[in-house]
């Protein structure tokens, strides 16, 4: 087995970083070529001093976020990955009531977060993290009457678009229904208040996120190619576009496509609506080292970041 510093060197010498060994924690083995790129950063090790039931960002932006509902004690001792100490445990609370207690995180301002205004505007997101299942998913739909109705989707982890209620978004990890089936999907949006386009996975869903088993996730999104992709564990997933034709509306000028020039509304975790006045898609599960980056990362970088860390 390699050592984290033998990881560590592995990954700054294929990348062409350069980091102090000493430091090669997964918060902070991160080489240069990477770091600049990373805009936030969650490992749920480091509350907010004097408010634990928010969490520190450590990456470029310092956006903190808020850990609802549950506050401090969403933070569990389990171990996602080498290095760390907690994940964070979200879920849905009451599913019989209509309400908004779900546990969830994130962080919501309109017009707009300026911290996250490296997202404005932005060529490509990429979305990765580690996940855990806990718990029966898709929940039971506290916002219908029909006490068989099920949410349609488990909400993993997203950025955002410039005009979102707290639902709607601009980058987005999570498990939808697609034709029938629930998928794992990357979900992309270039213009607020326009089509998105989803890129699903092939394999049932329970495959790729088994119960009670940490898996590396991680999408991709090239707002001027329209490419997406997803990946576990550091490989690629094989899977397939769910809308035909042009949805991002990529074709003839401006060149390049790029997102929509607003600052996303927040970041969502585990659901929608981090601002707290809804309950939609909550996320039986837990989830640690959630980073956003203002960069398509390479099939290379997807999975020498998961060596370096699993």
């Amino acid at each position: 087995m390699r050592t984290n510093k033998t990881a560590a060197a592995l990954v700054a010498a294929a990348l062409g970083g350069s980091l102090v060994v000493a430091a090669a924690t997964p918060a902070a083995a991160h080489p240069d070529t990477l770091r600049r790129h990373l805009i936030a950063s969650y490992d749920f090790d480091h509350p907010v001093p004097g408010n634990p039931s928010r969490e520190r960002d450590r990456g470029r932006s310092k956006t903190p976020i808020d850990l609802v509902n549950g506050g401090a004690a969403m933070r569990v001792r389990d171990r996602a990955y080498r290095g760390s100490r907690n994940a964070l445990q979200l879920g849905q609370v009451n599913p019989t009531t209509s309400g908004n207690d779900d546990w969830k995180a994130g962080i919501f301002g309109s017009p707009g977060v300026p911290s996250l205004r490296a997202f404005n505007g932005v060529k490509q997101i990429s979305i990765t993290g580690w996940f855990k299942m806990t718990g029966q998913n898709p929940s039971p739909n506290s916002n219908s009457a029909d006490p068989n109705d099920r949410y349609n989707a488990v909400g993993l982890a997203g950025v955002l678009s410039g005009n979102s209620s707290g639902h709607d978004v601009r980058a987005l990890l999570e498990v939808i229904n697609v034709a029938g089936e629930l998928r794992v999907v990357a979900l992309g949006r270039r213009v607020d208040g326009s089509s998105s386009q989803t890129f699903a996975a092939n394999q049932p869903w329970q495959q790729v996120l088994p119960q009670n088993t940490w898996v590396a996730l991680a999408a991709t999104f090239d707002f001027d190619t329209g490419a997406m992709k997803l990946y576990k564990n550091g490989r690629p997933l094989d899977g397939s576009y769910v809308l035909p034709g042009d949805p991002w509306a990529l074709e003839g000028p401006p060149e390049p496509d790029l997102a929509s020039a607003t600052d996303p509304r927040g970041i969502k975790i585990g659901g929608s609506f981090p601002q707290n006045d809804r309950e939609g898609n909550p996320c039986n599960c837990r989830m640690d080292g959630l980073k956003f980056y203002d960069r398509a990362l390479t099939d290379r970088e997807v999975y020498l970041q998961y060596r370096l860390t699993r």
